[in-house]
């Protein structure tokens, strides 16, 4: 028997095959057994598709958790990397340790690093992981050449799915051969830049057609950065030592140096304890200001000084700002903030790396943080995706997929659809938005214990709805916060409070059907950046509301007086059925109704005092109507 076979549960317990997979971390493979088996020995229909549904969700979570351990795995090389770099003794063998890094995390055939050679004018091979070719790994290049040329000219990050078809950059006869030699065909290059210079290239290459992912393309530059950061330190160093050796006081040089570098050693070894307790970005700031003996601060970017932060970003040290050091926190060519170092305008250049790691290391933990964040977020949408496509789903799961989110789903909700209204230049800023507004909206419903997902070209939302306030309430106060976090306006239509959501998924459709109905009407109506509920329409609400709620609509118009008729046995509807009849005329309704015209006055003077002043306005007097026939037709006896 294989090591991944598993026989199927007894009845009753469908999720338990599943379960053990997970537990056992079995092949994707394994997840079909349970099906297998159950039609071998002829299962009922019902039981097998429950298997079917239950290997679905066992697969996406099985997904979901590899693709944690994938992002833990990178987080972890590149912390481990770091830390190699904070105990630099070997160049050769951190250098060598990123490629390899590099290689496995991409899982490419190949990864290899060039530098470039001042003193002849060219760039050679430096370290090569996977390669088998001889004459590829002692290449030389000359400058501009190549894909790596391509990449050292821009600055930036190429991939090429098939290099000989590829006539961005300039092919040469032996760079041709030597990739020709090694099999090469899908190939990704990222610079090595230190400051405004590129000193070389990272390259992750495979012997047949890739696309490289976003994800993969920024965790070769986080490598490059550490390979740059390494071969900074090393020269350093080089030049620490070509210096103390022709100084007269070469043993004073070597103890305060040393004592710099080992302050530099004691914090780089505080930062990644503090990344392996899962510290903050405070918390690293908090460790390199008793390091330094300063106060050390992290600022947002639109918080730091531009000119200095921006310097910084591009010249990848930190620089002095007045009687301050601005280290900017980047990753990816995005500026995520900066670590600021208050009142030390003298500093040492170690110290200044030492400033300028925590600056990476604070970007690693951002880069973590929004990982997570952005995971949260996905796992909310496939929540409400499943709510919103009314699959059949076991009401307990539900719930506890709900509870892990800190969600209630037995609680009163409100289902809100949102769409933005501002102009767009073009579809590319037009999915911008989208992907903001979505953003907003996720991070809204994690403050509010509800869930968001992108739909339709916009964003639904299921947020509960709290005593004492109304759906319309909800859907205007949505519809302002979304606004406030997009910079545009966005319209919100909101449905009538939901429950039972677990029990009767079905009503999380049609309430979704009906928050789209009220966001259409107010587009049509030009109230673009406002929230409503279809209770905000009058009679228009019946045509919105996803259940026809005429009862409501009677008892919101004309309750007050069918109530006063029943409580004291009076004919006010009857009176008001017949002012409406005779064109709204006490003189004509006194007639119909054969009793004086006083009695008529006192009559609509009393439903003045039960609808308010403004009953008589023509928007009042239509949905009156409107409500005075459906009672009629809800109860013909009772003319």
């Amino acid at each position: 028997m294989s090591r991944d076979h598993v026989q199927t549960a007894p009845s009753g317990s469908i999720e338990a095959p599943y379960l053990e997979l997970l537990a056992r971390d079995a092949s994707a493979e394994a997840y079909e057994q349970p099906l297998l088996l159950a039609r071998a020995e002829g299962g009922p229909a019902d039981r097998i598709a429950a298997l079917e549904q239950a290997k679905l969700l066992a697969l996406r979570v099985r997904a979901e958790l590899e693709g944690r351990r994938r992002r833990e795995a990178e987080l972890s090389a590149l912390f481990e990397t770091a830390h190699d770099l904070a105990g630099l003794r070997d160049l050769d063998a951190v250098l060598q340790a990123i490629v390899q890094r590099a290689r496995s995390l991409l899982g490419t055939d190949v990864a290899y690093l060039t530098l470039n050679d001042p003193a002849r004018g060219d760039t050679y091979m430096r370290v090569t992981e996977g390669s088998v070719s001889a004459r590829f790994q002692q290449l030389r290049l000359g400058m501009g050449e190549g894909l790596g040329g391509l990449v050292a000219q821009t600055t930036r990050p190429y991939v090429t799915d098939d290099y000989f078809k590829d006539a961005r950059f300039q092919h040469t006869l032996s760079i041709d051969d030597g990739v020709r030699d090694e099999g090469l065909v899908a190939i990704l290059g990222v610079p090595l830049m230190l400051g405004p210079h590129v000193i070389g290239v990272l390259f992750a290459a495979d012997r047949r057609a890739r696309v490289f992912e976003r994800a993969q393309i920024a965790l070769l530059g986080s490598f490059a950065a550490l390979a740059a950061a390494a071969i900074d330190t090393a020269n350093l160093l080089t030049e620490t030592r070509a210096a103390l050796a022709g100084l007269e006081r070469a043993n004073e040089i070597i103890r305060d140096r040393s004592a710099v570098i080992e302050r530099a050693s004691d914090v780089h070894d505080r930062l990644a304890e503090l990344v392996l307790r899962g510290g903050g970005v405070h918390d690293v700031a908090g460790a390199v200001s008793e390091v330094l003996d300063g106060t050390v601060e992290f600022s947002e970017a639109d918080a730091a000084p531009a000119e200095a932060l921006e310097a910084s970003r591009a010249e990848g040290h930190a620089v002095r700002h007045g009687n301050d050091w601005i280290a900017a926190v980047a990753a990816g060519g995005e500026l995520l903030g900066a670590l600021v170092l208050r009142g030390h305008p003298g500093l040492d250049p170690v110290d200044q790396r030492t400033l300028e790691r925590a600056a990476m290391v604070t970007s690693l933990l951002l880069l973590a943080r929004r990982s997570a964040a952005e995971a949260e977020q996905r796992v909310r949408g496939e929540l409400l995706d499943d709510l919103l496509d009314a699959r059949d789903r076991d009401p307990r799961l539900l719930r506890e997929r709900a509870a892990r989110l800190h969600a209630d789903l037995d609680a009163t909700h409100v289902v809100l659809a949102a769409r933005l209204d501002g102009p767009t230049a073009d579809a590319d800023e037009e999915a911008a938005a989208r992907r903001r507004l979505w953003s907003a909206a996720s991070h809204l419903a994690a403050t509010r214990h509800g869930l968001a997902a992108a739909r339709d070209g916009g964003t639904v939302l299921l947020l509960p709805l709290t005593v004492g306030h109304s759906a319309t309430d909800l859907a205007r106060r949505t519809a302002r916060q979304l606004g406030t976090a997009v910079h545009q306006p966005v319209t919100v239509g909101a449905s009538a409070p939901v429950t039972e959501l677990t029990t009767h998924p079905e009503t999380v459709v049609g309430a979704y059907a009906e928050g789209r109905r009220c966001l259409d009407a107010l587009h049509l109506l030009g109230r673009a950046g406002d929230g409503a509920a279809a209770e905000d329409f009058g009679f228009l609400g019946l045509l919105l509301a996803g259940e026809r709620d005429v009862a409501g609509f009677v008892d919101r118009t004309i309750g007050p007086v069918v109530s006063y008729d029943e409580r004291r046995g009076t004919e006010l509807l009857r009176t008001l059925d017949a002012y409406f009849a005779c064109g709204m005329s006490p003189a004509r309704t006194k007639d119909a109704l054969h009793v004086h015209v006083n009695t008529v006055a006192q009559r609509l003077e009393r439903v003045g005092r039960l609808l308010g002043e403004d009953w008589q306005t023509p928007a009042r007097a239509l949905e009156i109507q409107l409500a005075l026939r459906l009672h009629r037709l809800a109860a013909p006896d009772r003319r």
